[in-house]
């Protein structure tokens, strides 16, 4: 791998990255403080649980695995918990892990991309992991919007401006 296409690939996870905290800070907004702890039944988790998760998986995989720290992760506790963060907190814990995360990715060596390693019992290069993060992101990115249009029947406006009809050239 040479260091332009490694130099693209990590630009266009943090553009991945920023594009679902912008979409969950929309979320975010639509809520209130009640809003964040709901649940649809016991089976389903709520949205503060979803945070919690998001800051578990991207604190393990791409700060502690990419970024060679310590697994502190308690993956049981993300999914446990029935309170104890406001909207605002929860943000903060998100937009802290990403940033951080997107820190470690900007400056991965292209050796470290490449390196293969163990994330809960999986076996991914650094790229892998960074992909990961973004798709695990994602996906729960969705659920977050999905979940605040379910409580608020409202359309979250996540390209209000954009027209999303031009065709490619």
């Amino acid at each position: 791998m040479n260091q332009e296409i490694a130099q693209e690939f990590k630009e266009q996870i943090v553009y991945r990255l920023d594009e679902s905290i912008r979409m969950i800070a929309i979320s975010f907004e639509q809520l209130a403080e009640d809003d964040i702890w709901k649940r649809f039944n016991e089976s389903s988790n709520s949205i503060g649980n979803l945070i919690l998760h998001l800051c578990g998986n991207i604190t393990q995989y791409a700060i502690a695995s990419l970024g060679n720290q310590e697994d502190k992760r308690d993956r049981d506790a993300e999914f446990e918990a029935k309170e104890g963060f406001s909207k605002k907190q929860l943000l903060e814990r998100l937009n802290t892990a990403v940033n951080e995360a997107k820190t470690t990715i900007l400056n991965c060596a292209i050796s470290e991309l490449m390196r293969k390693r163990e994330v809960q019992g999986f076996t991914f290069s650094g790229i892998g992991i960074a992909i990961h993060v973004t798709e695990h992101l994602s996906y729960h990115t969705g659920q977050i919007a999905f979940w605040t249009k379910q409580l608020k029947n409202k359309d979250l406006g996540f390209y209000n401006g954009i027209d999303l009809n031009i065709k490619n050239e």
